[in-house]
């Protein structure tokens, strides 16, 4: 009886985490909430093509935003006109990619089950590559290249989200360390230094910096314990980029802002030395030893890494 005690309890514990920031209507502090979309939203004002805001949202866990109906149409365009009105059309989750003529949601609605007010005469295909839609300022749609470049909305549903107690995050693939007191994730999609480091960033999360040899053990294990998909790409396997970096030249500094000044043991780098040369940004090996990498020329996985105060639930 005791036992059965014990497992309900813990269902239900962990069933009151997980809803626990949908009541709190909180995903991070970059996302406003929104009644009327029963959603969260942020504006992304660093324009980019169709493909590449849409890449960007997914990576926060959040999706390119549409409008559902006429409620969440106005209120989103009154979030964008109080907050960013000199934008004149952002990009929407919507286009004809599949078939040519038929726009559809990026969840695969067609239009005529969403807001679909075109711009008079719009959807017109002119110079036939018009396969995306933006949004104007006025509340029309209006269907453009993929390949411009515009600002963009994301959105996070209530109804997705999620939440990492032990790493106080909304991503539930951060591992909490409780030796170290920080969270980790282990990203497998090669990548250079630089565009690592802003993969971290997008996550709210750093490149990990290894202090202590136990730390670099424990990330030995984070990596043999992760699966590593089979990718044509070309990339330098066993390494992992790291957060310090020699780009000043003026010794190695923690990739952190403001970027303090690092000394790692000797016993921490491969060879029991720190080495020179023109590579001027941190990894490490699969055995947690560290080396140095070309900044925008290596490609690799890496790890993103949080200092956390674990949150419990009021």
């Amino acid at each position: 009886m005791f036992s059965k005690t014990i497992v309900l309890f813990t269902v239900y514990f962990l069933s009151d985490f997980s809803y626990g920031q949908r009541d709190k209507k909180f995903f991070r502090q970059d996302y406003t909430y929104l009644d009327e979309g029963k959603g969260l939203y942020t504006i992304q004002r660093q324009a980019r093509t169709w493909f590449q805001a849409k890449l960007f949202c997914a990576r926060e866990g959040a999706s390119l935003f549409f409008p559902e109906n006429e409620a969440e149409a106005q209120a989103v365009l009154a979030f964008w006109l109080k907050w960013a009105d000199w934008y004149d059309q952002m990009f929407v989750g919507m286009s004809d990619l599949l078939v040519k003529g038929q726009f559809i949601t990026i969840n695969g609605k067609p239009l005529h089950e969403v807001y679909n007010k075109w711009n008079p005469g719009e959807p017109h295909y002119m110079g036939g590559n018009r396969h995306c839609v933006t949004w104007l300022k006025s509340g029309l749609l209006s269907d453009t290249s993929c390949d411009e470049q515009y600002s963009f909305i994301c959105k996070k549903t209530l109804q997705s989200l999620d939440w990492n107690y032990l790493c106080n995050m909304p991503y539930m693939d951060y591992t909490y360390n409780n030796a170290t007191g920080k969270c980790y994730k282990v990203h497998t999609n090669p990548s250079t230094w630089i565009q690592a480091r802003a993969r971290c960033d997008d996550e709210l999360t750093n490149l990990a910096v290894v202090s202590t040899k136990e730390e670099a053990e424990y990330l030995t294990r984070l990596i043999e314990s992760t699966p590593i998909p089979r990718t044509a790409e070309n990339y330098m396997r066993g390494i992992y980029h790291m957060g310090f970096h020699n780009i000043y030249k003026t010794g190695w500094k923690n990739a952190t802002y403001p970027e303090p000044p690092l000394q790692f043991a000797p016993e921490l780098w491969w060879g029991n030395y720190v080495p020179k040369g023109k590579r001027q940004c941190g990894s490490m090996f699969f055995n947690g030893l560290l080396n140095t990498v070309h900044c925008e020329e290596t490609l690799s996985f890496f790890i993103c890494e949080q200092v956390v105060a674990p949150k419990t639930p009021n």
